[in-house]
Protein backbone atom coordinates (compact mmCIF):
# COMPACT_ATOMS: atom_id res chain seq x y z
CA UNK A 1 0.00 0.00 0.00
CA UNK A 2 2.88 2.39 0.85
CA UNK A 3 4.49 1.63 -2.51
CA UNK A 4 1.29 2.54 -4.32
CA UNK A 5 1.03 5.73 -2.28
CA UNK A 6 4.55 6.83 -3.17
CA UNK A 7 4.01 6.01 -6.83
CA UNK A 8 0.80 8.04 -6.80
CA UNK A 9 2.56 10.91 -5.00
CA UNK A 10 5.42 10.85 -7.49
CA UNK A 11 2.98 10.89 -10.39
CA UNK A 12 1.10 13.81 -8.84
CA UNK A 13 4.31 15.77 -8.35
CA UNK A 14 5.40 15.07 -11.91
CA UNK A 15 2.04 16.18 -13.27
CA UNK A 16 2.18 19.35 -11.17
CA UNK A 17 5.61 20.21 -12.55
CA UNK A 18 4.57 19.39 -16.11
CA UNK A 19 1.43 21.50 -15.96
CA UNK A 20 3.33 24.48 -14.53
CA UNK A 21 6.33 24.27 -16.86
CA UNK A 22 8.18 27.58 -16.53
CA UNK A 23 11.27 26.65 -18.51
CA UNK A 24 11.70 24.39 -21.55
CA UNK A 25 13.03 20.86 -21.11
CA UNK A 26 16.69 20.18 -21.83
CA UNK A 27 16.53 17.64 -24.64
CA UNK A 28 19.85 17.66 -26.56
CA UNK A 29 18.66 15.44 -29.42
CA UNK A 30 17.82 16.11 -33.09
CA UNK A 31 14.63 18.18 -32.97
CA UNK A 32 15.15 19.08 -29.32
CA UNK A 33 16.23 22.13 -27.34
CA UNK A 34 19.59 22.27 -25.59
CA UNK A 35 19.54 24.39 -22.44
CA UNK A 36 23.12 25.41 -21.70
CA UNK A 37 24.12 27.39 -18.59
CA UNK A 38 26.55 30.17 -19.52
CA UNK A 39 27.15 32.24 -16.39
CA UNK A 40 25.61 33.64 -13.24
CA UNK A 41 22.87 36.22 -13.63
CA UNK A 42 25.12 38.81 -11.94
CA UNK A 43 26.91 39.33 -15.24
CA UNK A 44 25.61 41.38 -18.12
CA UNK A 45 23.49 39.49 -20.66
CA UNK A 46 25.80 37.49 -22.92
CA UNK A 47 25.47 37.14 -26.69
CA UNK A 48 25.56 33.47 -27.73
CA UNK A 49 26.18 31.65 -31.01
CA UNK A 50 25.71 28.07 -32.21
CA UNK A 51 26.96 27.10 -35.67
CA UNK A 52 27.64 30.81 -36.34
CA UNK A 53 24.03 31.79 -35.64
CA UNK A 54 22.68 33.88 -32.77
CA UNK A 55 20.69 31.90 -30.24
CA UNK A 56 18.26 33.03 -27.58
CA UNK A 57 19.63 33.81 -24.12
CA UNK A 58 17.44 33.90 -21.02
CA UNK A 59 17.91 34.59 -17.32
CA UNK A 60 16.47 31.85 -15.12
CA UNK A 61 16.92 30.85 -11.48
CA UNK A 62 20.10 32.87 -10.92
CA UNK A 63 21.90 32.13 -14.19
CA UNK A 64 22.05 32.97 -17.90
CA UNK A 65 21.14 30.15 -20.28
CA UNK A 66 21.46 29.67 -24.03
CA UNK A 67 18.35 28.10 -25.61
CA UNK A 68 19.54 26.22 -28.69
CA UNK A 69 17.33 24.66 -31.35
CA UNK A 70 18.80 21.43 -32.76
CA UNK A 71 17.79 20.49 -36.30
CA UNK A 72 16.42 17.05 -37.13
CA UNK A 73 19.36 16.27 -39.41
CA UNK A 74 21.98 16.88 -36.71
CA UNK A 75 24.34 13.96 -36.13
CA UNK A 76 25.18 12.81 -32.59
CA UNK A 77 28.39 14.24 -31.19
CA UNK A 78 29.97 17.10 -29.28
CA UNK A 79 29.05 20.66 -30.21
CA UNK A 80 30.09 24.13 -29.11
CA UNK A 81 28.14 27.18 -28.00
CA UNK A 82 30.22 30.38 -28.05
CA UNK A 83 29.34 33.49 -26.06
CA UNK A 84 30.71 36.86 -25.05
CA UNK A 85 29.99 39.73 -22.69
CA UNK A 86 30.75 43.44 -22.90
CA UNK A 87 34.47 42.71 -22.70
CA UNK A 88 34.20 41.08 -26.17
CA UNK A 89 36.23 38.07 -25.03
CA UNK A 90 35.02 34.84 -26.61
CA UNK A 91 34.06 31.99 -24.28
CA UNK A 92 33.01 28.47 -25.25
CA UNK A 93 31.02 25.67 -23.71
CA UNK A 94 30.75 22.15 -25.17
CA UNK A 95 27.71 19.89 -24.97
CA UNK A 96 26.75 16.50 -26.37
CA UNK A 97 23.87 15.80 -28.72
CA UNK A 98 22.50 12.27 -28.47
CA UNK A 99 20.74 10.25 -31.16
CA UNK A 100 16.97 9.97 -31.48
CA UNK A 101 14.95 7.89 -33.94
CA UNK A 102 11.49 9.05 -34.97
CA UNK A 103 8.67 6.79 -36.14
CA UNK A 104 7.07 6.84 -39.58
CA UNK A 105 3.55 8.07 -40.35
CA UNK A 106 1.54 7.19 -43.46
CA UNK A 107 -1.24 9.55 -44.51
CA UNK A 108 -3.71 9.51 -47.39
CA UNK A 109 -4.39 12.93 -48.90
CA UNK A 110 -7.44 13.15 -51.15
CA UNK A 111 -6.31 16.27 -53.02
CA UNK A 112 -3.52 14.77 -55.16
CA UNK A 113 -2.13 18.23 -56.03
CA UNK A 114 -1.16 18.68 -52.39
CA UNK A 115 1.19 15.71 -52.83
CA UNK A 116 2.26 16.22 -56.45
CA UNK A 117 1.79 19.92 -57.28
CA UNK A 118 1.34 21.09 -60.86
CA UNK A 119 3.85 23.37 -62.59
CA UNK A 120 1.58 26.33 -61.83
CA UNK A 121 1.34 25.25 -58.19
CA UNK A 122 5.14 25.13 -57.99
CA UNK A 123 5.40 28.77 -59.07
CA UNK A 124 3.21 29.69 -56.13
CA UNK A 125 5.14 27.41 -53.75
CA UNK A 126 8.49 28.96 -54.72
CA UNK A 127 7.15 32.47 -54.04
CA UNK A 128 5.79 31.34 -50.70
CA UNK A 129 9.13 29.86 -49.66
CA UNK A 130 10.67 33.33 -49.82
CA UNK A 131 7.95 34.71 -47.54
CA UNK A 132 8.38 31.85 -45.07
CA UNK A 133 12.16 32.21 -45.06
CA UNK A 134 11.91 35.94 -44.31
CA UNK A 135 9.53 35.22 -41.43
CA UNK A 136 11.81 32.52 -39.99
CA UNK A 137 14.81 34.88 -40.14
CA UNK A 138 13.13 37.44 -37.88
CA UNK A 139 15.19 38.55 -34.91
CA UNK A 140 14.27 41.04 -32.22
CA UNK A 141 16.19 41.81 -29.04
CA UNK A 142 13.24 41.67 -26.66
CA UNK A 143 13.35 39.52 -23.53
CA UNK A 144 11.75 36.18 -24.26
CA UNK A 145 9.00 34.49 -22.30
CA UNK A 146 9.49 30.78 -21.54
CA UNK A 147 6.30 29.89 -19.67
CA UNK A 148 3.98 28.98 -22.54
CA UNK A 149 0.31 27.96 -22.68
CA UNK A 150 -1.21 25.37 -24.98
CA UNK A 151 -2.79 26.99 -28.06
CA UNK A 152 -5.89 24.82 -28.17
CA UNK A 153 -7.51 21.98 -26.23
CA UNK A 154 -7.68 18.80 -28.24
CA UNK A 155 -6.23 15.40 -29.00
CA UNK A 156 -2.63 15.18 -30.21
CA UNK A 157 -3.09 13.67 -33.67
CA UNK A 158 0.52 13.85 -34.88
CA UNK A 159 3.70 14.39 -32.90
CA UNK A 160 6.83 16.23 -33.92
CA UNK A 161 9.54 14.58 -36.02
CA UNK A 162 7.56 11.78 -37.64
CA UNK A 163 9.01 10.57 -40.95
CA UNK A 164 6.06 11.27 -43.24
CA UNK A 165 4.68 9.47 -46.25
CA UNK A 166 1.82 11.08 -48.18
CA UNK A 167 0.03 8.63 -50.46
CA UNK A 168 3.03 6.29 -49.99
CA UNK A 169 5.49 9.01 -51.09
CA UNK A 170 8.25 10.11 -48.72
CA UNK A 171 8.21 13.77 -47.70
CA UNK A 172 9.97 15.92 -45.11
CA UNK A 173 9.62 14.96 -41.42
CA UNK A 174 6.78 16.55 -39.48
CA UNK A 175 8.00 19.95 -38.30
CA UNK A 176 5.40 20.59 -35.63
CA UNK A 177 2.69 19.30 -33.35
CA UNK A 178 -0.83 18.56 -34.65
CA UNK A 179 -3.77 19.04 -32.30
CA UNK A 180 -7.12 17.77 -33.59
CA UNK A 181 -10.13 19.96 -32.84
CA UNK A 182 -13.39 20.97 -34.48
CA UNK A 183 -13.31 23.64 -37.16
CA UNK A 184 -13.80 27.04 -35.60
CA UNK A 185 -12.21 26.14 -32.26
CA UNK A 186 -10.39 29.26 -30.94
CA UNK A 187 -6.59 29.23 -31.20
CA UNK A 188 -4.56 31.11 -28.57
CA UNK A 189 -1.12 32.69 -28.72
CA UNK A 190 1.27 30.52 -26.70
CA UNK A 191 3.14 33.61 -25.45
CA UNK A 192 3.29 37.37 -25.89
CA UNK A 193 4.47 38.31 -29.35
CA UNK A 194 4.27 40.40 -32.49
CA UNK A 195 2.59 39.14 -35.66
CA UNK A 196 5.26 38.74 -38.33
CA UNK A 197 3.13 37.37 -41.16
CA UNK A 198 -0.34 36.07 -41.99
CA UNK A 199 -1.07 34.46 -45.34
CA UNK A 200 -2.75 31.59 -47.16
CA UNK A 201 -0.02 29.13 -48.22
CA UNK A 202 -0.36 26.21 -50.62
CA UNK A 203 0.67 23.49 -48.16
CA UNK A 204 0.12 25.24 -44.81
CA UNK A 205 -3.20 26.91 -45.56
CA UNK A 206 -4.05 29.99 -43.51
CA UNK A 207 -1.09 30.59 -41.22
CA UNK A 208 0.20 33.02 -38.60
CA UNK A 209 3.82 33.68 -37.57
CA UNK A 210 4.46 35.21 -34.13
CA UNK A 211 7.77 36.69 -33.01
CA UNK A 212 8.47 36.10 -29.30
CA UNK A 213 11.96 37.60 -29.34
CA UNK A 214 15.54 36.47 -30.00
CA UNK A 215 14.64 34.07 -32.80
CA UNK A 216 11.88 32.30 -30.86
CA UNK A 217 9.00 32.11 -33.33
CA UNK A 218 5.73 30.20 -33.25
CA UNK A 219 3.56 29.44 -36.28
CA UNK A 220 -0.03 28.26 -36.50
CA UNK A 221 -1.15 26.50 -39.69
CA UNK A 222 -4.28 25.15 -41.44
CA UNK A 223 -6.46 27.80 -39.82
CA UNK A 224 -10.07 28.38 -40.81
CA UNK A 225 -9.79 32.07 -39.99
CA UNK A 226 -7.09 34.45 -38.74
CA UNK A 227 -7.96 37.29 -36.36
CA UNK A 228 -4.69 39.25 -36.41
CA UNK A 229 -2.63 41.32 -38.85
CA UNK A 230 1.13 41.77 -39.43
CA UNK A 231 2.69 44.20 -36.96
CA UNK A 232 0.00 43.61 -34.34
CA UNK A 233 1.13 42.82 -30.77
CA UNK A 234 -0.72 40.04 -28.96
CA UNK A 235 -0.78 38.83 -25.38
CA UNK A 236 -0.37 35.27 -24.20
CA UNK A 237 -3.71 33.46 -24.40
CA UNK A 238 -5.22 35.99 -26.82
CA UNK A 239 -7.38 34.45 -29.56
CA UNK A 240 -5.49 34.83 -32.85
CA UNK A 241 -7.45 32.48 -35.12
CA UNK A 242 -9.65 29.41 -35.49
CA UNK A 243 -8.87 25.75 -36.17
CA UNK A 244 -9.51 24.73 -39.78
CA UNK A 245 -8.52 22.28 -42.50
CA UNK A 246 -6.91 24.52 -45.11
CA UNK A 247 -3.82 23.48 -47.07
CA UNK A 248 -2.57 19.87 -47.05
CA UNK A 249 -4.64 18.13 -44.39
CA UNK A 250 -6.62 14.98 -43.67
CA UNK A 251 -9.02 16.70 -41.28
CA UNK A 252 -9.46 19.80 -39.09
CA UNK A 253 -6.55 20.45 -36.73
CA UNK A 254 -4.02 23.01 -35.62
CA UNK A 255 -0.43 22.54 -36.70
CA UNK A 256 1.84 24.32 -34.20
CA UNK A 257 5.52 24.79 -34.98
CA UNK A 258 8.17 26.37 -32.77
CA UNK A 259 11.38 27.80 -34.21
CA UNK A 260 14.64 28.60 -32.41
CA UNK A 261 17.61 29.98 -34.36
CA UNK A 262 15.65 29.26 -37.59
CA UNK A 263 15.26 25.62 -36.54
CA UNK A 264 12.01 23.73 -35.92
CA UNK A 265 12.01 22.02 -32.51
CA UNK A 266 9.52 19.86 -30.65
CA UNK A 267 6.90 22.24 -29.15
CA UNK A 268 6.06 19.68 -26.45
CA UNK A 269 9.38 20.47 -24.74
CA UNK A 270 8.07 24.00 -24.15
CA UNK A 271 4.38 23.37 -23.44
CA UNK A 272 2.70 22.33 -20.18
CA UNK A 273 1.23 18.83 -20.19
CA UNK A 274 -2.44 18.24 -20.87
CA UNK A 275 -4.67 16.95 -18.09
CA UNK A 276 -5.17 13.18 -18.13
CA UNK A 277 -8.64 12.15 -19.32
Amino acid sequence: MKKLFYLSLAASLYFHLATTLAFPLHQPVPGGTAIIELSSADTTQPTAFYKNQRVAVHKHDGAWYALIGISLNTKPGRYIVSYQFDDNKLYQHSFDIKNKTYKAQYLNVKNKRKVNPTAEDMKRIVKERAIKTAAKNTWSEQTIQTEFVRPVDGRISSIFGLRRFFNQQARRPHSGLDIAAAQGTPVKAIADGRVIETADFFFSGNMIYLDHGQGVISLYAHLYKTHVKPGQHVKQGEIIGEVGETGRVTGPHLHLSLLLNRTAVDPEHWLPATKPQ
